[in-house]
């Protein structure tokens, strides 16, 4: 990490504060399973809809027909996903940013994962870059675990268990840290990246875990009380048959 942060330069982590949950989340929307320029785009012509205000509140939103946001190019999922987000708003579960930088971390991942379409790592992304705050590590996050297989020269990504149990070494500056892990992934397009030092020995794979077997069923005669033996019935014991009459 040393060699890193010395190739890197100073962390220039700037978190925006300016936004409010409700637009930050929009915008993660906007911006899953697309590049940054198509989400851009869509998120250009939504907002136009509300002119001149540059995003609109929560209740402009549900009042906006489903046409109006499909022609911005929203699919329906993405349709279902911010008007989720627009009643968590309105009902509180996502609060306003003076309550919500009131919670602990953790605390904020519960409360805004429960809108439809936001999962940990969008929220871990709100924690750094809205909320600013320093001890965050998106062990999930492609760029983070990337970032950290080229910085240490490993030969395949760390499992995101064994991201978060090295990562403990970093804390209470884990944010910082996963800004260098993305400025790894930079370095190393511009072959920039200095020349790793001893990789650590981390889990590269998810464990497989062994599935055990079912038993073969067995049919077992069930258990006989001392008793039963005596009360069966003894079977009959065999005819003999009578040998045929001989001729005379």
């Amino acid at each position: 990490m040393a060699r890193l942060i010395a190739a890197a330069g100073p962390c220039t982590l700037q978190p925006r504060p300016e936004r409010s949950p409700f637009e930050a989340l929009a915008r993660a929307i906007a911006h899953q399973q697309l590049n940054g320029t198509a989400a851009e785009r869509i998120l250009g012509r939504f907002t136009a809809l509300y002119a001149p205000a540059s995003f609109p509140a929560p209740a402009q939103l549900q009042a906006t027909a489903d046409s109006a946001l499909r022609a911005s190019g929203f699919s329906h999922a993405k349709i279902r996903a911010l008007r989720d987000l627009a009643d968590k708003v309105l009902a509180g579960v996502v609060p306003p940013t003076p309550e919500l930088c009131e919670l602990a971390d953790d605390a904020i991942v519960e409360r805004l994962t429960q809108v439809r379409g936001i999962g940990r790592w969008t929220v871990e992304m709100l924690l750094i870059s809205q909320l600013g705050r320093a001890d965050v590590l998106p062990v999930d996050d492609f760029g983070v675990r990337n970032g950290f297989r080229l910085a240490y020269g490993l030969k395949g990504m760390p499992t995101p268990r064994a991201l978060a149990g090295f990562g403990a070494r970093w804390a209470p500056h884990r944010s910082c840290a996963t800004w260098y892990l993305w400025r790894a992934v930079d370095l190393s397009r511009l072959d920039q990246l200095p020349r790793p030092g001893r990789a650590p020995r981390l889990a590269l794979s998810e464990p497989r875990v062994a599935r055990a077997k079912p038993p073969a069923a067995r049919t077992r005669r069930p258990a006989l009380s001392p008793g039963a033996a005596a009360q069966r019935p003894a079977a009959a014991p065999a005819r003999r048959r009578p040998s045929p009459a001989r001729s005379r």
